[in-house]
């Protein structure tokens, strides 16, 4: 039977149906679900709201939080991220309390457990991999906290890769790889395998932090969080 023209509606997928199916493959929504949990009677689950803003962030389209379902209107949402899951459903409160939720869990370890799965599944080969940070500068003054920090650089001291679950990072001057000493900043510490430059680990840092302080410590870490045996070069 022919549909009425009334019944028709078109929506879009363009590229993200490619995109959908990745994070399908790798098990992104069911390893945030696992990490933060399923909240009863919510409409759209914390993984969801991560995959629809993967979708967003490869949507070639800059937009605040508040205009985030703009983006979803006139694309096959359902199609994208389940049935009875409506543009509306992703407005800038649902989607800042899942935020808060996975910086309470560390973002790190979050991106870790998500980097090792699309290893296994994708067979990325971790014979070697490298280790290096950038600077990012930001306008503004961002002024930090005075209280003292003497507690929480022991914290610091003991797990690097739990830091952003127990204090955020300080946004300061230091030593600028984009030439602009006059702007605060924070460090970008990004890990990646030798085999196509996969992105392992990532971390946001203080924008003071020595390299040669902390990427040994870095490593370490990491080497006892995964269960291959690597080369590792920073």
């Amino acid at each position: 039977m022919t549909p009425s023209p009334g019944k028709i509606q078109i929506e879009n997928l363009d590229h993200l149906g490619l995109v959908a199916g990745i994070i399908d493959e790798i098990g992104i929504v069911e390893i945030i679900n696992t990490t933060v949990g399923i909240e009863a009677g919510e409409i759209i689950n914390a993984g969801l709201v991560v995959k629809a803003m993967i979708l967003n962030g490869l949507g070639f389209v800059s937009r605040p939080l508040y205009l985030f379902p703009q983006f979803f209107q006139g694309k096959a949402t359902e199609h994208l991220l389940g049935e009875g899951i409506k543009a509306e459903h992703l407005n800038d409160d649902k989607i800042g309390r899942v935020m808060d939720k996975l910086y309470e869990q560390g973002l790190t370890n979050i991106f870790l457990s998500i980097a090792l799965a699309a290893i296994k599944r994708y067979g990325i080969s971790t014979q070697y991999t490298h280790l290096d940070a950038t600077t990012i500068s930001v306008e503004g003054k961002y002024e930090n906290s005075q209280e003292d920090l003497s507690g929480e650089k022991e914290e610091k001291a003991e797990s690097l890769l739990n830091q952003e679950s127990q204090r955020p990072i300080k946004i300061t001057y230091g030593y600028s790889r984009d030439k602009r000493p006059d702007l605060k900043q924070f460090l970008l510490e990004l890990m990646v395998s030798g085999d196509g430059d996969i992105p392992l680990f990532i971390r946001a840092a203080d924008g003071n932090e020595s390299e040669q302080a902390v990427f040994g410590k870095l490593l370490k870490e990491f080497k006892s969080r995964v269960d291959f045996e690597s080369i590792m070069v920073a």
